[in-house]
């Protein structure tokens, strides 16, 4: 093995040029943690607000990348022999020490799930973030198979929204789902979605109760802090919102629950850090087992080369992404888009 690797560094807070390709050498491997051959790595939306600087506790430079999937190179933990193929989520990747945009990553041996997959690198690595922040989310609005109900999906076309939609259409829920795009509309429809909504950042109230009088039972919001208090105006009274994506921020401004959330309504959260490790290694292997099935069709929007991490930002940032933007580190940068 080479003692090199290449890595896309976040150098300072900034917009997507501040990302370096630059030679790093190879992790040395120490007690309690594992080196891993990346092979692939999912982009999030997360991993865009700390580059932009919103994320005062990282330091730069730094590697991001707060996800990745590969197989184990070397290891201080006998349960981890070379070979395995693993993936990782959360658990301060890319924040606290180096992530998953780079050919190598040096991973606490607890934040490794030993996996078995027969999927192509590209589609295993839209997986663990994606669906499990989705699984997540609906298990904490008490989603269950076959349980019925309305759920409303804000932030649809982000790829938590579209793999939320086909587990919630694969529970027998009647889904509605928002979308600030015409062109996504059929992306939505595609994954299961009963109703497609367009999003111009007003109330959906009009829109939602044209088809729910009542309004929706559960609203999974992954837009965030901006519509949160609007999710907590349309669902049903008694009726539940989950808040799991900030794709419009982390803090809602002058936030008064008493006088913002609806007698009886329930807010609740989900975080995919909650999921990390042997906590969610289970359910990421029920996960790759439905995807092989055919039960779940992830929706891979673009592959990208490490070499066109820049491109690959651009792209997350101008929100034209429909579902999962995945880096391939080992690609070839003439085989992979780079805009």
């Amino acid at each position: 093995m080479s003692t090199t690797m290449r890595a896309a560094v976040c150098v300072k807070a900034g917009g997507p040029e501040v990302l370096e390709v630059r030679e790093l050498p190879v992790p040395q491997v120490r007690d309690g943690w594992s080196l891993v051959r990346v092979e692939g790595a999912g982009l999030n939306r997360s991993e865009l607000r700390t580059r932009q600087g919103h994320s005062p506790n990282v330091a730069f430079p730094r590697v991001l990348g707060i996800e990745c999937v590969g197989t184990v190179a070397d290891s201080t933990d006998p349960r981890l022999p070379a070979g395995s193929t693993v993936a990782a989520v959360m658990g301060e990747m890319g924040r606290a020490f180096d992530g998953g945009y780079a050919q190598y990553a040096l991973l606490p041996n607890a934040l490794l799930m030993p996996v078995s997959s027969t999927l192509p690198w590209e589609v295993l690595a839209a997986l663990p973030e994606t669906y499990l922040t989705a699984r997540g989310a609906l298990d904490a609005l008490g989603i269950a198979p076959a349980g019925g109900g309305r759920l409303l999906i804000r932030g649809g076309t982000s790829s938590v929204g579209m793999a939320a939609a086909q587990i919630a259409a694969a529970h027998g829920l009647e889904t509605a789902s928002t979308t600030r795009s015409k062109d996504k509309a059929g992306a939505l429809a595609a994954a299961g979605v009963d109703h497609v909504l367009l999003d111009d950042g007003g109330s959906l109230a009009a829109a939602v109760q044209a088809f729910w009088p009542e309004g929706p039972d559960q609203v999974l919001d992954l837009v965030g802090t901006s519509t949160v208090l609007d999710s907590l105006r349309l669902v049903r009274r008694g009726g539940t919102v989950c808040v799991s994506g900030s794709l419009s921020g982390w803090l809602i401004p002058d936030f008064e629950p008493i006088a913002m959330i609806p007698t009886g309504t329930r807010l609740t959260a989900f975080h995919s850090d909650t999921l990390k490790g042997s906590t969610g290694q289970g359910l990421l292997q029920r996960i790759i087992d439905e995807v092989e099935a055919g039960v779940y069709r992830p929706n891979l929007d673009r592959v990208f080369a490490l070499d066109h991490i820049v491109a690959a930002h651009r792209h997350m940032e101008a929100d034209r992404a429909t579902g999962k933007t995945v880096v391939l580190p080992w690609a070839d940068a003439a085989d992979a888009p780079s805009d």
